[in-house]
């Protein structure tokens, strides 16, 4: 994937990021700066790598969809073909697998899960055929290495103990599959984000989080045709489900 292409994305993040920040501190002005510069850097974004006739920016490695679509850069009307150039590489070439760096790995679960493809991330965390994680576990691993191919690689460049090239794994799981999240509200846990994917390829899930408010729980399971769940949310918390229903602190069941 292109340098360029990967360093003008992270700044359009970073200054949405900046603007956000911006905004809970009680700054507009810094915050409209921000945005601006961070609007001017789309539109020069899409100027410079996005194709018309491929449908996908730049060259359309799994990386070159991934940042975009999960930095906001994909305008609405085209966001379906880069989704399905993406879904495309890794179904295609990839054979199902990772095909990223540590950059693209970083988002690549959760944006396949935004963009309604969970499935396509269950199938890719529970790979254990080369290059996955499975793949290390299956080899005797028990810390992430540097390279999949950590086996084989020259030990002199592959670090025994590289958690960052998990990526985003740890996050999806918690955020998006078990529905555990902070909203952004600029709080905290003070508002929990419950909105868990029910992908396909999973018969439940179950996760717990020690917040700054005391633990969050969330676990599901399916019965048939309907999702059976539940939620606890600690004193002083509130959670806010994905059709809005705000649910107070205690133990609740769910079914959907």
């Amino acid at each position: 994937t292109a340098p360029a292409l990967l360093a003008t994305s992270f700044l359009a993040h970073d200054l949405a990021v900046l603007a956000r920040m911006a905004d809970v501190l009680g700054r507009p002005d810094d915050a409209a700066r921000f945005r601006a510069e961070a609007a001017a850097i789309r539109e020069a974004f899409q100027r410079r790598f996005f194709s018309r006739d491929t449908g996908f920016y730049d060259n359309g490695t799994q990386t070159a969809c991934v940042l975009p679509l999960a930095f906001g850069l994909v305008p609405d009307d085209e966001t379906p073909r880069v989704v399905r150039r993406l879904v495309e590489q890794i179904e295609g070439p990839a054979r199902g697998h990772i095909a990223t760096g540590l950059v693209g790995g970083q988002f690549l679960h959760r944006t396949l899960s935004a963009v309604g493809h969970a499935d396509v991330a269950v199938g890719i965390a529970t790979r254990r055929d080369y290059p996955s994680l499975g793949y290390m576990v299956e080899r005797g691993a028990t810390t992430v290495w540097e390279l999949w191919n950590g086996d084989t690689a020259d030990p002199a460049m592959n670090s025994g103990n590289h958690v960052m090239l998990a990526g985003d794994l740890v996050e999806w799981a918690y955020a998006d599959l078990a529905g555990i999240a902070p909203a952004d509200d600029g709080r905290g846990f003070r508002t929990i984000r419950m909105a868990p994917r029910f992908a396909k390829g999973l018969d439940f899930v179950e996760a717990a989080y020690d917040s700054p408010y005391g633990r969050v729980e969330s676990r599901w399971r399916r019965a048939g045709d309907r999702i059976r769940g539940e939620v606890t949310v600690p004193v002083g918390a509130e959670a806010s489900l994905a059709d809005g229903t705000i649910l107070g602190s205690g133990r609740h069941e769910l079914e959907r």
